[in-house]
């Protein structure tokens, strides 16, 4: 099958401190504009680019997603997998990119290009770019693998992830020459993010819409046989989030909503979660989003209190 790559410009401090992090699970590739981003489908291959004049692909990773989010949030979300080492030090960043004045405190809207099992290649192992890449492109380009350029470009980038050093990508290799889709493996930030959108960035229960109030929680903890799959997510309000955690709510597999007796009991309080009680939840439309039914009947026995 044809599948597409792309060879993005890099941000040399994003790219210098990145490479320097053992075992990251995911990086957010942001851009300092909120543009959207159709160039890839999950699991095409998105490729680093040094600024001119070191025409180079130095490493890259498996396309998962694409948003567009608050700075602050994209933070929350990956943190130093944003490439820098606090949010001050990413905004002035996107600032300088923006050409905003540096007294702009406003909570930026970005560009957020989310990638897993990103790879990062040695010196003697940087790739030059293929011969039709032009000078003037300052963000990506797009190539396909049912060109030979395109197909020139999987072998070689595929041919130094067969090397040793790279033993998480044994996907990549396992048809050597062969271009295919990389299953993409979530991680903590992908996983919030692909919530958040699943459910129209509002809480499954209440429909708040305030951004920084909502969490992506996991139905079935990741430290307890759960994955980061957007299945095994719901978004819900901050304090919502809280009590499903601690097991004074709970949503069964039907998609209702459920408080225990307890938060009464324990704390003579909860007027504002029973008026929820028994109510359906907002779910995705689509039952490929909808949670996963096995993951709320495990909450249901293993945590909700009743």
């Amino acid at each position: 099958m044809a599948i597409n790559l792309v060879i993005a410009v890099t941000d040399g401090d994003w790219f210098d401190m990145l490479r320097q992090q053992p075992n990251l699970a995911e990086v957010n590739f942001w851009a300092p504009s909120a543009a959207n981003f159709r160039a890839l489908q999950p699991g095409e291959m998105f490729l680093f680019k040094l600024h001119a004049p070191r025409n180079v692909i130095v490493g890259g990773g498996i396309f998962a997603y694409a948003n567009a989010l608050p700075c602050s949030l994209a933070w929350e979300a990956f943190r130093e997998a944003n490439g820098a080492r606090s949010l001050p030090e990413m905004r002035a960043r996107i600032a300088r990119y923006r050409r905003a004045d540096p007294a702009d405190r406003s909570d930026f809207e970005i560009g957020c290009r989310i990638l897993t099992q990103p790879f990062f290649f040695e010196e003697a192992d940087w790739i030059p770019v293929p011969a039709s890449w032009a000078p003037n492109i300052v963000s990506f380009k797009t190539y396909n693998t049912g060109d030979l350029e395109g197909l020139a470009l999987w072998e070689t980038v595929t041919e130094r992830m067969n090397r040793p050093r790279f033993p998480g990508m044994a996907e990549a290799q396992t048809r050597f020459g062969e271009p295919h889709l990389i299953r993409p493996r979530l991680g903590q930030g992908a996983f919030r993010v692909l919530v958040t959108d699943n459910y129209n960035r509002r809480c499954a229960i209440t429909q708040e819409r305030t951004l920084p109030a909502l969490e992506a929680a996991h139905i079935r903890p990741y430290g307890d046989g759960g994955d980061h799959e957007a299945r095994n997510g719901l978004l819900l309000r901050r304090d919502i989030h809280s009590l499903f955690d601690a097991g004074y709510v709970t949503v069964t597999p039907e998609l209702r909503f459920e408080v225990s007796r307890r938060i009464k009991e324990e704390f003579n309080n909860g007027r504002h979660y029973y008026e929820h009680h028994g109510k359906p939840i907002f779910a995705p439309a689509d039952n490929l989003r909808r949670p996963d039914p096995e993951a709320l009947r495990w909450h249901n026995e293993h945590v909700f209190r009743g």
